[in-house]
Protein backbone atom coordinates (compact mmCIF):
# COMPACT_ATOMS: atom_id res chain seq x y z
CA UNK A 1 0.00 0.00 0.00
CA UNK A 2 1.19 3.77 -0.61
CA UNK A 3 1.76 6.19 1.80
CA UNK A 4 -1.48 8.03 0.09
CA UNK A 5 -3.70 4.89 1.00
CA UNK A 6 -2.61 4.52 4.51
CA UNK A 7 -2.98 8.52 5.23
CA UNK A 8 -6.40 8.17 3.59
CA UNK A 9 -7.16 5.04 5.64
CA UNK A 10 -6.07 6.67 9.03
CA UNK A 11 -7.65 9.81 8.43
CA UNK A 12 -10.79 8.14 7.87
CA UNK A 13 -10.28 6.10 10.95
CA UNK A 14 -9.76 8.83 12.98
CA UNK A 15 -13.24 10.69 11.66
CA UNK A 16 -14.82 8.34 12.08
CA UNK A 17 -13.75 8.00 15.86
CA UNK A 18 -14.02 11.28 16.44
CA UNK A 19 -17.77 11.45 15.62
CA UNK A 20 -18.71 8.20 17.87
CA UNK A 21 -17.12 10.25 20.71
CA UNK A 22 -18.81 13.24 19.57
CA UNK A 23 -22.22 11.19 19.54
CA UNK A 24 -21.78 9.31 22.74
CA UNK A 25 -20.51 12.92 24.43
CA UNK A 26 -23.85 14.28 23.27
CA UNK A 27 -25.80 11.11 24.04
CA UNK A 28 -24.87 10.90 27.90
CA UNK A 29 -24.96 15.00 28.50
CA UNK A 30 -26.58 17.02 26.44
CA UNK A 31 -29.55 14.94 24.36
CA UNK A 32 -31.07 11.28 24.39
CA UNK A 33 -33.99 9.94 22.40
CA UNK A 34 -36.45 8.00 24.76
CA UNK A 35 -39.96 6.43 23.84
CA UNK A 36 -42.17 6.05 25.94
CA UNK A 37 -44.03 2.28 26.15
CA UNK A 38 -46.63 2.62 28.42
CA UNK A 39 -50.02 4.44 28.73
CA UNK A 40 -48.89 5.67 32.00
CA UNK A 41 -49.13 9.47 30.71
CA UNK A 42 -52.00 9.37 27.92
CA UNK A 43 -53.49 11.81 27.12
CA UNK A 44 -50.63 13.90 26.79
CA UNK A 45 -47.90 11.14 25.93
CA UNK A 46 -49.21 8.21 23.73
CA UNK A 47 -48.01 5.01 23.81
CA UNK A 48 -44.95 4.69 21.48
CA UNK A 49 -44.37 8.03 21.35
CA UNK A 50 -40.72 9.07 21.27
CA UNK A 51 -38.98 12.19 22.34
CA UNK A 52 -35.69 13.97 22.58
CA UNK A 53 -34.65 14.56 26.22
CA UNK A 54 -32.88 17.60 27.72
CA UNK A 55 -29.89 16.19 30.18
CA UNK A 56 -28.61 19.25 30.97
CA UNK A 57 -31.27 21.81 31.29
CA UNK A 58 -30.90 21.15 34.83
CA UNK A 59 -27.68 22.52 35.44
CA UNK A 60 -29.17 25.83 34.65
CA UNK A 61 -32.53 25.59 35.77
CA UNK A 62 -34.57 24.14 38.91
CA UNK A 63 -36.75 21.35 38.48
CA UNK A 64 -40.26 23.00 38.43
CA UNK A 65 -43.49 21.56 39.50
CA UNK A 66 -45.63 20.17 36.10
CA UNK A 67 -42.50 18.98 34.54
CA UNK A 68 -42.16 16.21 32.49
CA UNK A 69 -39.08 14.21 33.21
CA UNK A 70 -37.26 11.32 32.23
CA UNK A 71 -36.24 9.42 35.47
CA UNK A 72 -34.45 5.85 37.46
CA UNK A 73 -37.44 4.26 38.99
CA UNK A 74 -36.47 4.33 42.78
CA UNK A 75 -37.42 0.85 43.23
CA UNK A 76 -35.49 -0.16 40.51
CA UNK A 77 -32.39 2.28 38.98
CA UNK A 78 -31.99 -0.24 35.99
CA UNK A 79 -35.41 1.25 34.37
CA UNK A 80 -36.18 4.59 33.67
CA UNK A 81 -39.99 5.68 34.38
CA UNK A 82 -41.52 9.06 32.70
CA UNK A 83 -43.41 11.35 34.57
CA UNK A 84 -45.22 15.03 35.78
CA UNK A 85 -43.19 16.41 38.86
CA UNK A 86 -46.00 16.96 41.00
CA UNK A 87 -44.17 17.63 44.44
CA UNK A 88 -40.91 19.53 45.28
CA UNK A 89 -38.79 19.58 48.53
CA UNK A 90 -41.28 20.56 51.28
CA UNK A 91 -44.61 20.49 49.33
CA UNK A 92 -47.54 17.92 51.31
CA UNK A 93 -49.41 16.25 48.76
CA UNK A 94 -52.97 14.92 49.02
CA UNK A 95 -55.21 12.89 46.85
CA UNK A 96 -59.22 13.35 48.18
CA UNK A 97 -62.19 12.74 46.52
CA UNK A 98 -60.69 12.66 42.98
CA UNK A 99 -58.65 16.16 43.58
CA UNK A 100 -54.62 16.70 44.20
CA UNK A 101 -54.54 18.88 46.72
CA UNK A 102 -50.32 20.76 47.39
CA UNK A 103 -49.96 22.28 50.38
CA UNK A 104 -53.70 22.75 51.15
CA UNK A 105 -54.85 24.02 48.04
CA UNK A 106 -56.59 22.46 44.99
CA UNK A 107 -54.58 22.00 42.05
CA UNK A 108 -56.31 22.56 38.48
CA UNK A 109 -54.75 19.81 36.18
CA UNK A 110 -56.07 19.87 33.06
CA UNK A 111 -53.63 17.34 31.90
CA UNK A 112 -54.83 14.27 33.63
CA UNK A 113 -57.02 12.18 31.47
CA UNK A 114 -59.75 11.60 33.67
CA UNK A 115 -60.65 12.33 37.18
CA UNK A 116 -58.73 9.76 40.17
CA UNK A 117 -59.74 7.19 41.71
CA UNK A 118 -59.43 6.79 45.57
CA UNK A 119 -57.46 8.83 48.48
CA UNK A 120 -54.02 9.15 49.39
CA UNK A 121 -51.32 10.64 51.38
CA UNK A 122 -50.51 12.97 53.09
CA UNK A 123 -46.72 12.99 51.33
CA UNK A 124 -44.43 15.24 52.70
CA UNK A 125 -41.78 15.80 50.02
CA UNK A 126 -38.21 15.56 51.60
CA UNK A 127 -35.89 18.30 50.39
CA UNK A 128 -33.81 17.65 47.53
CA UNK A 129 -36.78 14.91 46.34
CA UNK A 130 -39.73 15.01 44.00
CA UNK A 131 -43.31 13.48 43.95
CA UNK A 132 -44.28 11.92 40.68
CA UNK A 133 -47.33 11.54 39.14
CA UNK A 134 -48.42 9.98 35.73
CA UNK A 135 -51.41 11.80 33.38
CA UNK A 136 -53.34 8.43 33.06
CA UNK A 137 -53.54 8.64 36.88
CA UNK A 138 -56.32 5.31 37.29
CA UNK A 139 -53.63 3.28 35.52
CA UNK A 140 -50.41 4.89 36.22
CA UNK A 141 -47.73 3.11 38.51
CA UNK A 142 -46.51 6.21 40.39
CA UNK A 143 -45.16 7.91 43.74
CA UNK A 144 -48.61 6.63 45.60
CA UNK A 145 -47.27 3.02 44.71
CA UNK A 146 -43.40 2.61 45.22
CA UNK A 147 -42.02 1.37 47.81
CA UNK A 148 -39.25 4.57 47.73
CA UNK A 149 -41.92 7.10 47.02
CA UNK A 150 -39.80 10.39 46.24
CA UNK A 151 -37.19 10.43 43.39
CA UNK A 152 -33.81 11.93 44.34
CA UNK A 153 -32.33 15.41 41.92
CA UNK A 154 -29.72 12.68 41.20
CA UNK A 155 -32.15 9.61 39.55
CA UNK A 156 -33.29 12.61 37.34
CA UNK A 157 -31.96 12.01 33.77
CA UNK A 158 -33.42 15.05 32.19
CA UNK A 159 -36.74 16.80 30.67
CA UNK A 160 -39.36 15.74 27.54
CA UNK A 161 -38.75 19.09 25.50
CA UNK A 162 -39.78 17.76 21.82
CA UNK A 163 -41.56 15.11 20.55
CA UNK A 164 -40.58 13.53 17.31
CA UNK A 165 -42.60 11.08 16.67
CA UNK A 166 -45.15 10.14 15.35
CA UNK A 167 -45.07 12.70 12.69
CA UNK A 168 -49.08 14.51 13.04
CA UNK A 169 -48.12 15.44 16.74
CA UNK A 170 -44.43 16.14 16.12
CA UNK A 171 -43.66 19.73 18.50
CA UNK A 172 -42.41 21.22 22.07
CA UNK A 173 -43.30 19.58 25.01
CA UNK A 174 -43.16 23.37 27.09
CA UNK A 175 -46.67 24.12 28.30
CA UNK A 176 -48.01 20.49 28.34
Amino acid sequence: MGKNVQKEILSWIFTIALAFLIAMFIRTYVFELVDVPTGSMLNTIQINDKFIVNKFIYRFEPIKRGDIVVFRFPDDPKVNFVKRVIGIGGDVIEIKNGQLIRNGKVVKEPYIKEPMKGNFGPYVVPPGHYFMLGDNRNESMDSRFWQHKYVSKDQILGKIVFRIWPPDRIGSMSGK
